[in-house]
């Protein structure tokens, strides 16, 4: 009797805050009972949320649409992505490759499966370490295309990512089936410092999958429904799972495997289905990578209370610093382990991945 009165006075006090994160980007349909409620999902909970955040991106993006050039635009709207090779000149590309794998920095470092992800903040500390950078952070694709897709006239999170497969027996990387982030746009971008093959964990797109169309917005119902009774806890946590047998129902193409050279720039909305793909053997893929998420419901387009702060390239140490905090205080463990001061190519910190 006790238990179930906690349980009611715990649940009738997050109440509001379960309703407010309606209007936020919160997407697991297991920790907020509202969220995950077949009986409102069935009354058009999650595809209200969907129409809605979508509609707000689309203002947003037209806001921006003058970032970049016509050709980009259109590419984007019909595949949902952009691809630019030979971004920068093959000098300057040289100088940053080399200046990047070079430099030693603070690392975290990610295991799922068998795979590590390593990332190294590119923050002021960072920029001063490789000037090369700064001719690829002004470049005005990175500019254009980051905060059009994103739909925010702000700086992306930006880190030199590696990933290291096959680094120990185990399943598979969770990350190589295809899915879609979140139920709203979001932008990540991917600036390959080597090259990739197909066969060693190419990044993966379903073209054309980030628009909602109506065969999307009934899958996307479909899955609400049962979203949070789902054994797999992506899809129950809101990162919905999809096999490719179940694309052309959807009207949606096979995915496109990217084996591209090094120098090529991808920016894409992760709304999108998209996956990494298999790697065939151990293998090491450098990038710089981005990415920007935020409230899809929020009006505004810029990120003005963090940068009058100055702490807008502080944002990776101030959200892995948090991590490490609430773990402290009891709270979930932080999957970013502190690696130490790493190169982007070193192996990982420890046997089989971090600890």
């Amino acid at each position: 009797m006790t238990v179930d009165l906690k349980t009611s006075l715990g649940a009738l006090l997050l109440a509001p805050w379960r309703t407010l994160a309606l209007l936020s980007s919160a997407k697991s349909f297991v920790d907020n009972p509202i969220l995950g409620s077949r009986w409102l999902n069935a009354r058009g909970l999650h595809v209200g949320r969907l129409r809605l955040a979508h509609a707000m991106t689309h203002a947003r993006r037209e806001r921006l649409a003058h970032r970049v050039s016509p050709e980009d635009r259109a590419a984007f709207e019909r595949d949902g992505f952009v691809l630019r090779r030979e971004l920068l000149p093959p000098a300057q590309f040289a100088a940053l490759r080399e200046q990047l794998l070079a430099q030693a920095a603070p690392a975290r470092e990610m295991l799922q499966g068998d795979t590590v992800t390593r990332r190294i903040a590119v923050d002021a500390a960072l920029r001063r370490q490789v000037p090369a950078l700064q001719p690829f952070i002004a470049h005005p694709a990175w500019q254009g295309l980051t905060r059009y897709v994103a739909g925010y006239r702000r700086e992306p999170w930006v880190y030199v990512q590696s990933i290291l497969s096959q680094t120990r027996e185990a399943p598979p990387d969770p990350q190589t089936h295809l899915h879609a982030d979140t139920f709203h746009p979001t932008m990540k971008a991917w600036y390959f410092l080597t090259d990739v093959a197909e066969d060693e964990g190419p990044f993966c797109y379903v073209p054309g999958s980030h628009r909602l169309t109506p065969q999307r917005l009934a899958w996307e119902q479909a899955m609400s429904l049962r979203a949070s009774e789902q054994a797999d806890r992506y899809s129950a946590r809101g990162s919905f799972r999809i096999a490719e047998a179940e694309l052309a129902a959807l009207g949606l193409p096979p995915p496109r495997r990217f084996a591209v050279p090094a120098n090529t720039l991808i920016v894409a909305d992760t709304f999108g289905f998209h996956a990494r793909g298999p790697s065939a053997r151990p293998s090491t893929r450098i990038e710089l990578w981005g990415y920007d998420r935020r409230n899809p419901f929020w009006p505004g387009s810029t990120d003005g209370g963090l940068a009058l702060l100055g702490l807008t390239g502080r944002r990776p140490a101030l959200y892995w610093r948090l991590l490490d905090t609430l773990e402290r205080w009891g709270g979930r463990r932080n999957p970013w382990r502190d690696a130490g001061r790493l190169t982007a190519g070193a192996p990982p910190a420890s046997p089989g991945g971090p600890a």
